[in-house]
């Protein structure tokens, strides 16, 4: 059994998931199909309630979903085709907003130092291919810098208690040649004193409204201390990581996993037996420590967000093969 990670790759690989239980299956009734579409994308949405995008992708079909089942000009079968299509095409079009992301994320840094500098980045957690469709979202931005020749390195949290830097991104960044170091969440503070950072680039579960944004657990504390030493601190997602039915951070729910991660690395017990441990998933960022927010459609500081509103609306509207 698989373990799928990280908000963008948790709602593809949800939605393709429904594709392969559907396909499998042969429907005499539209109304069956469609509750039954409906029942797996709601408990889907269960899967991680801080992460927007698994919830947006369901909304979005289930009323794509239940239109086709209200044209009475469509069959069964087409419906179920359509449908199946429609999942289809979410996943090539994750991967062009990714790329479109890293570009622009890319361009922002770039436009902040001299020409032909080499920058160093800061990121925390994975957010690469091993989190999203492909490509990724931050990382999709260290992917591009390297492309351009203006990375010099790409420093990574350990991002504990998981370790999804020191295990994931290690693995891509070794795995792409991209010239990386990794440190210890502890070591950020003087990492910036020391290492001249020009950037911190890192994703995001929710932005809500007014910029306030959920990522991985340790992001909060990076931002303070970027703030602190005025290095520009960037949050990568998609426009589907925007939930502007949330209007601050102080509205978005925050999972806490189990303590086991905390008092154990690979079932051996590293801390005192009967310890007390709190361990939430993630943390908010506030929106002023927050230097831009980078979408598929640009850059954006968080003040901005509301000029995007209409952008996501047309976003949504114009997802593939979506159309009855």
């Amino acid at each position: 059994m698989g373990v799928v990670r990280g908000a963008p790759a948790i709602a593809i690989v949800g939605c393709l998931s429904l594709a392969v239980e559907i396909s499998k299956e042969e429907f005499e009734k539209k109304k069956a199909l469609r509750r039954e579409v409906e029942g797996k994308l709601n408990y889907l949405i269960s899967a991680r309630p801080t992460a927007v995008n698994m919830k947006q992708a369901a909304d979005h079909l289930i009323s794509y979903i239940n239109s086709l089942d209200n044209d009475e000009s469509i069959s069964a079968q087409e419906m179920q085709a359509r449908f199946v299509a429609a999942i289809e095409a979410m996943l090539e079009k994750d991967i062009s907003d990714n790329r479109s992301i890293g570009e622009f994320g890319a361009k922002a840094i770039l436009n902040n130092v001299t020409d032909g500098e080499q920058v160093r980045i800061l990121t925390h957690c994975n957010t690469g291919s091993l989190a999203t469709a492909y490509f990724g979202t931050a990382l999709g931005v260290v992917r591009c810098l390297h492309s351009a020749s203006r990375l010099e390195n790409c420093y990574f949290t350990e991002t504990r208690p998981y370790n999804q830097g020191a295990r994931l991104t290690a693995y891509e960044l070794v795995h792409d040649k991209i010239p990386s170091t990794l440190v210890c969440d502890s070591t950020v503070a003087y990492l910036m004193k020391t290492a001249q950072i020009n950037a911190v680039v890192v994703g995001a579960d929710r932005v809500a409204a007014n910029g306030d944004t959920a990522n991985k657990i340790g992001t909060y504390q990076i931002a303070v201390v970027a703030k602190h030493h005025e290095v520009p601190f960037y949050v990568a997602a998609p426009l589907t990581s925007i939930d502007f039915s949330v209007n601050t951070g102080d509205n978005i729910v925050i999972e806490e996993r189990p303590q086991v991660e905390m008092t154990h690395i690979n079932n051996i017990r590293i801390a005192s037996p009967g310890v007390t441990c709190w361990n939430p998933a993630f943390d908010v960022t506030p929106a002023r420590l927050i230097s831009g927010i980078i979408t598929e459609k640009g850059v954006f500081r968080p003040s901005e967000l509301s000029t995007l509103q209409s952008q996501l609306q047309d976003h949504k509207n114009s997802l593939p093969q979506l159309q009855v």
